[in-house]
């Protein structure tokens, strides 16, 4: 494995960077979660530079970049604010299972509006009692005449209510087989009648908004299929691999930067008469924070790599989950204790860090199950 980067790669972290600096400074993403507001204009800005387009295929309007690029963006965008860059790619993978499985019409009509940020994707798995047995899914959409007609409720949907949504709603179409193989995509508007969003309040993660959806009698076209009736979990599974590796390097840039405002809190704060980095305890606890998030890049990279270079990488990519969301967790905990009083003040960013962090072992694949991917990948029958 080669540890350095390319030139273009290079230029393309820089760019990040310097839009990042420029357009999604603290201050604004302070007042965006404040509000609670989406953060549809710097999406816009990005949407005008063609960074939507980045990772899709160039046949269908994009850049075709692979996955070393994505997650060097990923962790640029998160050293700013952890959400805005895993909002960065809740439409961008949509897309990308929609290229893989889509009919040719799908592709032509919704991929050139994503990339240009006219429309906007989501992903509709989670159901009350389909979490992490995703298969066991219940939402059903029966085909009557030309239409679908969708009924259930989803929950912890990310993004569900932001304007011009498209939600790519994953039912159960087959009752009368095993439960993984009567299942299916459809896409739905957030705006059909029959949609009802309701809005969760949650602890972090508050400019894209967690919703439950509930489904009643809701008619779509029957071209809204997405690839073949009852193949839909293969298509769950088939982008899940880039999926996780790009919100793992959310994770080591948002680590990374909380780590900085650790560090730059204990060579100013005096206590004692010096100033508390200077002490062995706080000293040490930096020093081995540092060391989790280099760690954890590590594993991160090294994942992107292999998936590059087309060999498998589940373990590698499950590893780099579990590693890195629970770095970030532990990592913002010590953050607040080092910083004290002014972690726990809201007019500090440590806090966003440690609200934000607490989820990141239960979403997008929880500990647990990364562990037991692990554990299988080993050879273990582990249930």
């Amino acid at each position: 494995m080669n540890f350095g980067f390319t030139e273009e790669q290079n230029i393309l972290r820089k760019s990040v960077k310097d839009f990042m600096e420029k357009e999604c400074p603290p201050e604004y993403v302070r007042e965006l979660e404040e509000k609670e507001e989406y953060p549809y204009e710097l999406y816009g800005k990005m949407a005008k530079l063609g960074w939507l387009g980045l990772p899709i295929p160039e046949e269908y309007g994009g850049s075709g970049l692979g996955p070393v690029d994505l997650v060097i963006m990923g962790e640029e965008m998160s050293r700013f604010s952890f959400e805005i860059a895993a909002g960065f790619g809740v439409s961008i993978f949509c897309g990308l299972n929609i290229i893989e499985h889509g009919s040719e019409e799908q592709k032509k009509f919704y991929i050139p509006k994503m990339i240009k940020n006219e429309i906007r994707l989501s992903i509709g798995i989670t159901e009350p009692n389909a979490g992490s047995d995703a298969a066991a899914l219940t939402t059903s959409a029966v085909l009557d005449g030309d239409s679908w007609v969708i009924n259930g409720q989803k929950t912890f949907q990310t993004a569900a209510d932001a304007k011009n949504n498209i939600i790519c709603l994953y039912v159960r179409t087959d009752k009368n087989v095993p439960k993984h193989k009567g299942i299916s995509q459809i896409l739905v508007p957030n705006d059909t009648p029959g949609v009802e969003i309701r809005r969760i309040k949650t602890l972090g993660r508050k400019m894209l908004h967690t919703s439950e959806i509930f489904f009643e009698d809701v008619r779509v076209p029957r071209e809204n299929l997405v690839g073949e009736l009852n193949g839909g979990w293969k298509m769950l599974l088939s982008g899940l691999e880039l999926e996780r590796l790009y919100v793992c390097s959310t994770y080591i840039g948002s680590s990374q930067t909380l780590v900085n405002l650790a560090l730059e809190h204990a060579k100013q704060r005096v206590q004692f008469g010096r100033p508390i980095g200077t002490f062995q305890a706080i000293g040490h606890m930096l020093a081995d924070m540092q060391t989790e998030v280099d760690a954890a890049r590590l594993l991160v990279y090294r994942a992107a790599w292999m998936h590059d270079q087309g060999m498998p990488c589940m373990k590698e990519v499950s590893m780099a989950k579990l590693y890195g969301s629970e770095a970030y967790a532990r990592l913002s905990n010590q953050g607040m204790q080092i910083m004290g009083g002014y972690g726990y003040s809201m007019e500090y960013d440590m806090q966003r860090h440690f609200r934000d962090s607490r989820i990141l072992t239960v979403s997008a694949g929880s500990s647990q199950m990364q562990r037991t991917v692990i554990a299988r990948q080993m050879g273990l029958r582990v249930e």
